[in-house]
């Protein structure tokens, strides 16, 4: 890409100096009053072209991280829509599927959060399963969820994994 021409050379160039600061940012979430943070997420996401995926999954984070889950699943559908790198992509997924589920869309919630975990492996799987457990409590299916995050656990106890696993499972047969 030559530097004299327009877009998406400037991005290219400044990317990395974005990314670092986006994350800095975050990382002072707290030191922010709510609608600050997302002023601030704002400016820089408007640094970025509109329809940029990255932008719009800053934003929907922004959003949902002081409770505007309306305005941020707006902006999640506007980053899978404009395509995300796998990883913020499946990050995407399981905070789409916890908006869903605040703004009562549970069934949804669940579908978007199965197809992830039959679709992708990382490091992020029990994060899936934790929030698909949630999902599936708020539809009363409590002994699922229960082995769903049981299940989870039992991978990271320093003893009993396999009987923790074994007793997950028991929960849901018959």
């Amino acid at each position: 890409m030559r530097p004299d021409l327009p877009y998406p050379w400037p991005m290219i160039k400044t990317r990395p100096d974005w990314e670092r600061r986006i994350a800095e940012l975050w990382t002072t979430f707290d030191d922010h009053e709510p609608e600050d943070f997302l002023a601030k997420v704002k400016e820089l996401a408007a640094e970025l072209p509109a329809d940029d995926a990255v932008a719009n999954y800053e934003l929907a984070s922004a959003h949902d991280s002081i409770g505007n889950e309306a305005e941020a699943a707006t902006h999640y559908r506007m980053a899978f829509e404009a395509g995300l790198d796998e990883k913020r992509r499946r990050q995407a997924t399981i905070q789409y599927a916890s908006t869903l589920r605040n703004l009562g869309r549970v069934e949804e919630s669940v579908a978007l959060l199965t197809a992830e975990r039959d679709a992708v492996s990382d490091e992020l799987d029990d994060a899936v399963t934790a929030f698909l457990a949630l999902a599936l409590t708020d539809l009363g299916r409590d002994r699922e969820a229960a082995s769903l995050a049981l299940g989870a656990l039992s991978r990271h106890l320093p003893v009993y994994n396999r009987s923790l696993a074994n007793y997950a499972r028991a929960l849901v047969e018959e």
